[in-house]
């Protein structure tokens, strides 16, 4: 079997829906496919070559910000301590949580729950990377490790769209401050 590498313009078309489609479900978890090719300033067919169902569309939109997520750990650890870090990638937590929230309920439960499943790890092995550097700096507490902290952050899953704006960064402040090593 073949592969065609996408024509540029595909390549495009393709980027621009998924973000259209994210966009979207920051929105609402009422994502119509049409709308989103209108969005996207695509025609149906576009949108359907690339992804024949709205669950593939969906399905990609987390899988891309489980990407972005993951990626992002060691890239602010490049650039920033370990607490500015952390607290960085605490705010990406929190966009990605609000898209999560519609792909999960816009997709039938078993398919929510293979993504889920497929993110768990990946985000796991992220964090592990941000809180060792802080435990070697000496900001992050030493009994703290990444189920603590996923614990912690699903709690994002439980807020209500009203409450989001208000409450979701200040939950990952207290988070971030629960995590950071104290004198005693």
């Amino acid at each position: 079997m073949s592969t065609t590498p996408r024509r540029s313009d595909a390549t495009a078309n393709r980027a621009r829906i998924i973000e259209v489609a994210r966009a979207a479900l920051a929105e609402s978890d009422d994502v119509r496919l049409n709308a989103i090719a209108k969005r996207a300033g695509i025609g149906q067919g576009t949108l359907y070559r690339h992804f024949p169902t709205r669950e593939a569309l969906l399905a990609e939109v987390y899988r891309r910000d489980v990407d972005e997520l993951v990626s992002a750990a060691p890239a602010l650890l490049a650039e920033r301590e370990p607490v500015s870090a952390l607290a960085a990638w605490l705010d990406r937590v929190v966009d990605y949580a609000e898209v999560k929230r519609g792909v999960l309920a816009a997709l039938e439960s078993a398919a929510s729950q293979d993504l889920f499943n497929h993110s768990q790890g990946p985000i796991a092995d992220a964090l592990t990377v941000l809180l060792d550097a802080g435990k070697r700096s000496g900001d992050f507490r030493q009994d703290v490790d990444a189920r603590d902290v996923i614990l912690l952050i699903a709690y994002l899953s439980r807020l209500d769209q009203e409450e989001w704006d208000a409450r979701a960064r200040p939950l990952m402040r207290i988070v971030l401050d629960g995590v950071r090593h104290r004198e005693q």
